[in-house]
């Protein structure tokens, strides 16, 4: 895995843009932590999370994210919380974080972080690997940090 500045060296550019570029942050997102699956769900005024960009959901799951309420779903508690919430294994979590549609995605390690500005929330970052994995406190801390600097640019001042 590179080195964390590597990947917000390599973020800087598409964090820029207005909006942010999704698809190449997700992409960098991806191949760093070595996930297929990535989502960005922004905060509406509505109250309620709209799927802004992702990478390599199924056909059957997208209708069913589309829109997050917060407090529902890995997505919507980890909004609801402020922190990262993550499962180990999508496919056999009992938890009750994930949703069961979750399964759909044939994901098994799974995270959502939070995009705070402070303690204002612009989304969620989400991204999934299909073999089952605990994301480090290192790898949650570098989520945070890439959700800090997109809230930034999605928040006003």
């Amino acid at each position: 895995m590179a080195k964390p500045n590597a990947l917000v060296d390599a973020l800087a550019p598409h964090l820029a843009g207005t909006p942010p570029h999704w698809l190449p942050i997700l992409d960098l997102l991806l191949r760093h932590f070595d996930c297929v699956v990535g989502t960005v769900h922004l905060l509406g005024a509505d109250g309620v999370m709209h799927l802004e960009a992702q990478r390599g959901l199924p056909p059957p799951v997208l209708a069913k994210v589309g829109t997050i309420p917060i407090g529902k779903g890995m997505a919507g508690i980890a909004a609801e919380r402020k922190a990262p919430v993550q499962v180990c294994n999508l496919q056999t979590d009992a938890s009750g974080v994930a949703k069961p549609d979750a399964k759909l995605t044939r994901m098994e390690g799974s995270i959502a972080v939070p995009m705070l500005d402070g303690d204002r929330l612009a989304g969620v970052l989400g991204v999934a690997k299909p073999v089952a994995y605990d994301f480090t406190a290192d790898e949650q801390a570098l989520l945070l940090d890439v959700g800090a600097r997109l809230a930034k640019r999605l928040l006003p001042k």
